[in-house]
């Protein structure tokens, strides 16, 4: 495989950082994840951080060095992180669940899986065309499908972050599974939560990831959503990879994983901390990290 990725997050006008972001790949497989965390104060980055970690660490020991069954794993990995979720806030006592929305996306064998909850979006740009987007898990978009509101009004609706679907609470989630899509080269996969496509047209966003690498095109993107957000706006997180078939030794960004040997997989995710939580003491973030590894670790087989 050969791509080039960039990532980022930002806090936007909140106190704090829900979401988060990572990436994972084997020799013949890569993983990507965005997932945005919805929760009172160190409840929802707690959901959307298992998600992230389950999922990496899910794909790590079953990328061998490819996913037996991609839509399987996806489904399957998502449930039982919502099962994680679950537990986590059992043994915790909270009075309520956190949630997370999550969407996903493997690539193998030159052929992008994916599968999401909620309303954080996947993107497969080709040739100056969006040719896949994901559906939002959202009242609004429910509008949209049924003719009562049009896309345009939907971006300036008053409920459009509303959800009805998410990892975490206490209903089972619905997990939209798609893709099974064949990458050509400069194919462009962006992975993102609602706090960037929120804040833009969808022309702006297709323009922008057909005319530039994602080294350039992200930053201009997540700049754009986050003037327009100011301050009252959402956090907002991307993740994106231009597809490739030649070397480019050049980018800083290019991996190229075709000498890695089969039990290698290389993992690159948020942690949790004080440049996403800047009010939190030293030692609730490590409390809250062996929470975090306590309601993961029954799915480390």
């Amino acid at each position: 495989m050969k791509f080039t990725v960039f990532q980022d997050s930002r806090k936007g006008g909140r106190e704090y950082n829900q979401d988060r972001v990572g990436y994972s790949y084997s020799r013949d497989a890569l993983l990507l994840v965005v997932a945005d965390g919805m929760g009172g104060h160190l409840h929802g980055e707690v959901a959307a951080q298992i998600t992230v970690e389950l999922l990496t660490d899910q794909f790590q020991k079953k990328a061998t060095p490819v996913i037996a069954n991609p839509v399987q794993f996806l489904t399957e990995a998502l449930l039982n992180c919502h099962e994680a979720i679950y537990n986590y806030a059992i043994s915790q006592h909270l009075l309520e669940i956190p949630r997370t929305t999550v969407v996903a996306c493997i690539v193998q064998d030159e052929t992008a899986f994916w599968a999401h909850v909620g309303d954080s979006r996947l993107y497969l740009i080709r040739d100056g065309f969006t040719i896949a987007q994901t559906r939002d898990h959202s009242k609004v978009q429910k509008l949209v499908e049924n003719g009562v509101i049009s896309a345009e009004q939907a971006l300036h609706h008053a409920e459009k972050n509303k959800i009805y679907n998410c990892l975490g609470g206490t209903l089972m989630p619905e997990i939209e599974v798609g893709g099974r899509m064949t990458l050509f080269a400069g194919d462009c996969i962006m992975l993102c939560t609602d706090g960037l496509w929120g804040s833009l047209a969808e022309d702006e966003i297709t323009h922008f990831l057909s005319s530039f690498p994602v080294m350039f095109a992200l930053p201009q993107l997540l700049d754009k959503a986050e003037l327009r957000g100011g301050k009252f706006g959402d956090n907002l997180t991307a993740l994106g990879i231009n597809w490739h078939e030649a070397d480019r030794e050049e980018d800083s960004a290019f991996v190229s994983t075709v000498k890695l040997d089969e039990n290698t997989v290389s993992t690159h995710i948020d942690t949790l901390g004080k440049d996403k939580i800047p009010d939190i003491s030293d030692e609730d973030i490590e409390k809250a990290i062996a929470e975090i590894q306590a309601a993961i670790n029954k799915y480390s087989k």
